[in-house]
């Protein structure tokens, strides 16, 4: 089989990050990626051992080597190149949120099933080996029923008003950055909809959540105590209680180990974690398949509702909403 090729949108961070995992993925490489600019596309490149720069993002859709695209641009473009890779025939993983709202996520779902194209919210953490143990875990009833949830998930990072952390018209904030993980975890253990959320948080001087705190009610009485945060270091951790025992997982959002009471059980993680995802969307997309099972349409929008309830009560709106 031939390798899955893939095109990288954006030269920022997380697109290298992405690159960089690729190469504990057998059979993936890189091998094109799309920029603003061509001297920004090429530095890329060269960095990563790419064949092929593109300066627009328009030139990287339409390279018939392509097999699917990452998405790896700021929040408040992801509905707008989404929709340009599937317009232009290309699967998309989007990195995630999958937008910067439930309305915009159903527009970038209805055009993929349209033109029956792949489309996946990029929350790499569902696919690391020890969340795959985790949920074999509960599934089998090693904690009995799971009724709680609490995770934090804070970093401190110098306040810039211009950065996509703080920056209004990026959709900054703690909330999108790394709340996301939060809820995503949640929905995996709970459910995509919780019955009732409720929520408060600490705004910077741009307007946007610099740190926040909110607990999820779940139809059948589990509950989610969560916080998110980019000015305030806090244990990124993840502790799930049942009615007969406790899993704590380190790290959550990407680790190697997790303890079943004070039971260690560590996992080989290869790489920096990100070609997991990868992986399944090849394995979708060479299917035929328009969704992943593991991270479904219905549950990125969910997700995304959740979002957007918590920064209904807290008054945060980004320009153009």
């Amino acid at each position: 089989m031939t390798n899955f090729r893939w095109g990288i949108l954006s030269t920022g961070v997380i697109a290298g990050k992405f690159t960089e995992g690729l190469r504990a993925a057998e059979g993936h490489e890189a091998c094109a990626v799309g920029s603003r600019s061509l001297a920004s596309a090429q530095a890329f490149a060269e960095r990563n051992g790419i064949r092929r720069a593109h300066a627009t993002y328009e030139d990287l859709v339409a390279d018939p080597e392509v097999d699917a695209i990452y998405v790896a641009t700021p929040h408040t473009r992801h509905m707008q190149d989404t929709l340009t890779c599937l317009a232009g025939g290309k699967p998309v993983l989007c990195e995630k949120p999958i937008a910067v709202n439930a309305s915009q996520g159903q527009r970038m779902v209805d055009a993929a099933r349209e033109r029956s194209l792949f489309l996946m919210e990029a929350m790499w953490t569902r696919f690391n080996p020890v969340i795959g143990a985790l949920r074999g875990l509960v599934a089998g009833g090693a904690i009995g029923e799971p009724r709680h949830l609490s995770i934090h998930f804070g970093f401190r990072a110098e306040y810039d008003p211009t950065s996509r952390l703080f920056a209004p018209e990026l959709a900054g904030g703690a909330l999108l950055d790394v709340g996301v993980y939060c809820v995503a975890f949640a929905s995996m253990l709970f459910g995509p909809e919780p019955e009732a959320v409720t929520g408060v948080a600490t705004l910077s001087p741009s307007g946007v959540d610099e740190q926040c705190a909110f607990a999820l009610r779940y139809p059948g009485g589990e509950l989610a105590v969560l916080s998110a945060a980019v000015r305030t270091n806090t244990p990124q951790e993840a502790v799930l209680s049942g009615s007969e025992g406790t899993i704590r997982v380190p790290l959550f959002w990407c680790p190697d180990r997790l303890y079943l009471g004070d039971e260690e059980r560590r996992f080989e993680v290869a790489g920096n974690g990100y070609h997991y995802q990868a992986l399944e969307v090849a394995e979708r997309v060479r299917a035929g398949e328009v969704e992943s099972p593991l991270m479904p349409h219905a549950e990125s929008l969910a997700i995304q509702r959740t979002l957007d309830t918590l920064r209904g009560q807290w008054g945060l709106r980004y320009p153009g909403e």
